[in-house]
């Protein structure tokens, strides 16, 4: 397959941003993997190949997710000799779907750049879990990319779970589908066959059929496999990085490896969306800064307390609220330490600059000025 700019999801934006840096000697190509040391990159008749970052694009990032990553668009000077060409400009993003950094940082982790539509994989049976659905919503919407969530293994769980989980989902205002990975059943027809030009992203739990999904669509055509399925006898695809490959059907899909836990890196704006009900409800609380927990008056409280609202949606609206706070106060305490330690070097630059003309005034005493 002949792998075109368009296919890769090129537009005349992206054109008239390259254009802009006044370099025909340089190409456009778009990121299909990352290493600690390099980047892979995929360009219009020049295949895939290794590229290196240049000092100033890494400089001029200001967080680590200001970097490249797989699914941006970059400026690749070709080089010269032997060099490995390299990265001299990142292209405008439209959009980063992204999490936060796993552990006790504060740092964002992009999970994939200009993203069309985010599929979560899920199953009704034990790695069901609508609060962490919830989660994946509001990082999607975040992005402002499409969110569509696929519960797999169909042919296992009973009729009554599916339609159950189905009907729940659908009741956080998603795109929801059951689906059997397997036999690839129950795709909507965009799924079948992704669009040409089209970029979507699949995350999910490891062991609900996220490869499985993920090797459908990649067909016959995808070579690196693990294993042999005892079912087709077809070589079966595993996802150990992320990384980013054109499908069959020309659309470009961005493969993650199974996601352990599922941060918060969102806002509260995009929280009061997500659970507009909630948020309503708390317009008609007694006092405006209402906690939602022991305040007087709570709207909220009386509505659990009535048994209109699930008592694990409501918990699950203050765990995601008290998470963003305490995202929101590391970021504004490490914003305040790195504006300390700036103020800090330039001070001592400023007395360094102060001692080296004193002495300079003590060698030369008739060079000193007044």
């Amino acid at each position: 397959m002949t792998v075109t700019l368009e296919m890769l999801g090129w537009d005349s934006g992206l054109a008239e941003a390259f254009a802009a840096l006044g370099h025909p000697e340089w190409y456009p190509a778009r990121i299909i993997r990352e290493t600690k040391i390099n980047f892979t990159v995929i360009a219009k008749g020049k295949g895939d190949h290794e590229v290196v970052l240049s000092g100033k694009v890494w400089h001029d990032a200001r967080t680590d997710a200001d970097l490249p990553t797989v699914g941006d668009w970059v400026a690749v000077d070709p080089g010269q000799g032997t060099d490995l060409p390299v990265i001299r400009a990142m292209l405008p993003r439209r959009n980063r779907f992204s999490r936060k950094a796993p552990g006790r940082s504060c740092a964002e982790q992009v999970i994939g750049a200009n993203v069309d539509i985010v599929v979560v994989v899920t199953d009704a049976g034990s790695d069901y879990n609508p609060r962490r659905i919830e989660r994946y919503l509001a990082l999607i919407r975040k992005c402002g990319a499409r969110p569509v969530v696929l519960i797999n293994k169909g042919d296992q769980a009973g009729e009554a779970a599916m339609k159950r989980a189905c009907d729940e989902i659908a009741g956080l205002g998603a795109e929801v589908y059951p689906i059997v990975a397997l036999w690839k059943k129950g795709y909507p027809k965009f799924l079948r066959r992704v669009p040409k030009g089209t970029t979507i992203t699949v995350v999910g739990s490891s062991g609900v059929g996220k490869s499985t999904f993920v090797n459908s669509l990649l067909g016959d055509e995808w070579l690196e496999t693990g294993g042999v399925n005892e079912v087709t006898g077809k070589g079966r695809h595993t996802t150990v990085a992320r990384e980013l490959v054109v499908l069959p059907g020309g659309g470009v899909l961005i493969d993650n490896p199974g996601m352990r836990e599922i941060q918060m890196w969102t806002d509260p704006a995009t929280l009061r969306a997500e659970f507009a009900d909630l948020s309503e409800l708390s317009r008609q609380c007694r006092f405006a800064d209402c906690s939602h927990r022991k305040d007087a008056g709570c709207a909220i409280r009386a509505a659990l307390e009535a048994g209109t609202l699930p008592r694990d949606r409501y918990e699950h609206f203050l765990n995601l609220d008290a998470e963003i706070a305490e995202l929101e106060r590391r970021a504004e305490k490490r914003q305040m330490t790195l504006e300390r330690v700036t103020r800090r070097a330039k001070k001592d630059t400023l007395r360094n600059r102060s001692d080296r003309e004193e002495h300079r005034d003590n060698l030369h005493p008739h060079r000193r000025r007044y």
